[in-house]
């Protein structure tokens, strides 16, 4: 590399030959791929269509919502588990990131098994994100009450 940390590209063809660029640098193109963004048009259309505030105000619902249902789950569960909210509320969008006083993983695991797709974090957080381009308030509820079966069922 010569000083001052630029990289000279110097293209070099040869008969049925390709010299590519060493490390990630070669992978670079000019282009976008098409058919990934084929994908993403068709992503951003969805956008368009529902609107970008009506699914920020969507988001904030559902994500009040969860966050009502954990309020709600920890009353039931006084003295087996404890679910602490550590996103703070005027900052997050639709993720929350909670702490599990007890057997997390072991929660976080049986959510999986159910098709909850959320996230573990070592050593006690569960992250979760109702999505609000697809998810539902029925699809939060449903959430809750696994939640709540999950910390039953891992005492």
């Amino acid at each position: 590399m010569p000083d001052g940390g630029v990289t000279i590209r110097i293209h070099v063809y040869h008969a049925n030959r390709f010299y590519s660029q060493k490390g990630a640098d070669g992978w670079q193109v000019s282009n976008a791929p098409v058919f990934s963004m084929a994908a993403l048009r068709a992503s951003m259309e969805l956008f368009d269509e529902a609107g970008i505030n009506k699914l920020t105000e969507k988001s904030k619902l559902l994500t009040g919502y969860l966050a009502f249902l954990i309020k709600e789950i920890n009353l039931k569960c006084e003295g087996i588990n404890h679910i602490h909210i550590i996103t703070p509320e005027e900052e997050r969008g639709c993720q929350l990131s909670t702490v599990i006083s007890k057997n997390g993983k072991a929660i976080h695991n049986y959510l999986g098994e159910k098709g909850v797709i959320s996230d573990w974090r070592h050593p006690d957080v569960i992250r979760v994100a109702p999505a609000p381009l697809y998810n539902s308030f029925n699809d939060v509820f449903r959430f809750g009450e696994l939640l709540y079966k999950a910390i039953l069922e891992n005492k």
